[in-house]
C-alpha cells in the first residue's frame, strides 16, 4: 500500500465521521450508539492486503484507505459513513508530519 498526497480536487466524497458512545436504557442495559462528529470531504481508495500480526501492530483486513484533511481527534474505533457504506477506522497516519493530510486505513463493514 502506497500512501499518496491528496489534492483538493481528489477530496470529493462527502463522509460523515462518527464516534461511538454507550447509551443506558431504562432497564439498566446499554447499547452502542453512533453520533456524527463532523462532515468531511475525502478520497476513498480501495486497497487490499493484511497488516502486521503482532499485538503491537495493526491487526485486521484493510479494505480501503480514506484520505482527509488533517483534523485533530480522528482515531481508531471511529468510523466514516458514506450513504449505506460504513468504514471502520483501523489506523490513522499523518502523511508528511505537517498536519495537513491524514491517511485512514479502514475496513468496510455492513451497516
Amino acid at each position: 500500500m502506497t500512501i499518496q498526497h491528496a489534492t483538493a480536487g481528489r477530496l470529493r466524497r462527502r463522509l460523515s465521521l462518527q464516534e461511538a458512545s454507550r447509551v443506558t436504557d431504562a432497564g439498566g442495559g446499554s447499547a452502542e450508539s453512533w453520533g456524527t462528529v463532523a462532515i468531511l470531504w475525502g478520497e476513498v481508495r480501495p486497497v487490499s492486503g493484511r497488516e502486521g500480526a503482532s499485538q503491537h501492530q495493526l491487526q485486521g483486513r484493510v479494505s480501503h484507505e480514506i484520505v482527509i484533511r488533517h483534523r485533530p481527534g480522528v482515531a481508531p474505533a471511529m468510523r466514516f459513513v458514506e450513504g449505506e457504506r460504513v468504514y471502520e477506522i483501523l489506523a490513522v497516519l499523518e502523511h508528511d508530519g505537517r498536519k495537513r493530510i491524514l491517511n485512514c486505513l479502514c475496513e468496510e463493514r455492513k451497516l
